[in-house]
């Protein structure tokens, strides 16, 4: 009974201290404009404009309204100064932002012969909300899953360190190594994700060898097509702004892609394996074999629609876009989801080939007796 009372107090406690810093750190970016460079400007009064309505050839409607915004400076040499911005923004909001009493945003301030100041909206001040929702998943970590959510929000940490990393050195090589430095990292991705979450065991090392493995595979055979089909149908061009060789960079994104999808279905399989395994001592590898194989089934079509939800999200404002503006499905398709299909589908025979790898994996090198 005493124990039970400590760990609630102890829960308690953890909440009241997620709570706290969370506060603090929402409360922390409303008053940080000191820490920017460019001029920042909360608003303090708005006066709207009637919205007007306008139409372009392929009969698109949208409504612009312009406001004025008066408020002050909150930091850098013209800190305190008062000034009235004028701001046009549509319905839509594909390319300006509605502003509201309260609302800070960054500036660009224009100082006249006489000394007096204009200024001109250059886009709205977001590491509040961003902060917020760090803040947000974070804390859900720590009060739900406590130490292996801090694992779990270290690996993601850690990760886009190293990410920053290889793309820096990336752009240090003109893209000449791009291949080289991702196919690395995603290694480095992969050992380092499953040591902090599983730790150094044997589980561990078979759910590497098998995301590796599966993830070479789903390479290898989408090469393999690629020779054999002359890469027809592959539009390198729709990737945009792309100042490096596209082929090797679309690889490199597909490799990491892959990465991740099969790390997720083998570590679901695996760690399951090595729970039956341990409430099963007696199973053999043939039935732990076949076991693998049943939780991969369960696993491999949700998972392969998550992938695709995920790709149709992406494109699908660019899309709408294209077809709004009289471009054939044909050439939408191409220029906006010919790219991501193949990528999904290369990931999706990551997944299929992942099932049969993990179960031959855990079934040949699991301990006849798993540790609880």
């Amino acid at each position: 009974m005493q124990g039970l009372l400590k760990k609630r107090k102890v829960t308690l406690g953890l909440w009241l201290v997620v709570l706290l810093i969370g506060s603090l750190l929402v409360w922390g970016t409303q008053h940080d404009a000191s820490l920017y460079r460019d001029p920042i400007m909360q608003v303090t009064s708005v006066q709207k404009g009637q919205a007007t309505k306008e139409e372009d050839d392929f009969h698109n409607v949208d409504y612009q309204t312009k406001q004025k915004l008066s408020g002050r400076i909150l930091n850098g040499k013209y800190r305190g100064q008062k000034l009235t911005v004028t701001n046009t923004y549509s319905l839509s909001g594909a390319m300006d932002q509605h502003y509201r009493k309260g609302s800070q945003l960054f500036i660009v301030v224009h100082q006249h012969r006489h000394g007096q100041l204009t200024a001109t909206a250059k886009d709205a001040k977001r590491d509040t909300a961003l902060i917020f929702m760090l803040w947000l998943v974070v804390g859900l970590l720590l009060l739900i899953m406590q130490f292996s959510g801090f694992m779990a929000f270290l690996s993601v940490a850690l990760n886009g360190v190293l990410f920053l990393m290889a793309i820096i050195l990336n752009g240090s090589t003109q893209g000449a190594r791009v291949l080289w430095i991702f196919g690395s990292l995603a290694v480095v991705f992969a050992a380092l994700t499953l040591w902090l979450v599983i730790g150094a065991n044997r589980q561990m090392l078979i759910t590497l060898a098998t995301t590796l493995g599966g993830t070479a595979l789903s390479i290898i055979v989408a090469l393999l097509v690629f020779h054999f089909t002359h890469e027809k149908g592959m539009y390198y061009e729709s990737m945009q702004y792309v100042t490096q060789l596209p082929r090797p960079l679309f690889l490199a994104e597909t490799l990491l892609g892959s990465l991740g999808a099969v790390m997720d279905e083998s570590t679901d399989i695996i760690s399951s394996l090595f729970a039956l395994k341990r409430e099963r001592p007696e199973l053999s590898a043939t039935q732990v074999f076949k076991s693998g194989r049943q939780i991969g089934s369960t696993i491999m079509g949700p998972l392969i629609n998550v992938l695709f939800f995920i790709f149709v999200a992406d494109t699908f404002p660019m899309a709408m876009l294209y077809l709004k503006n009289g471009n054939s499905w044909g050439y939408t398709f191409s220029m906006n989801m010919s790219m991501g299909v193949v990528q999904s589908l290369i990931s999706g025979i990551g997944i299929v080939l992942a099932v049969p790898l993990a179960s031959y994996l855990a079934s040949r090198f699991m301990e006849k007796k798993v540790r609880a």
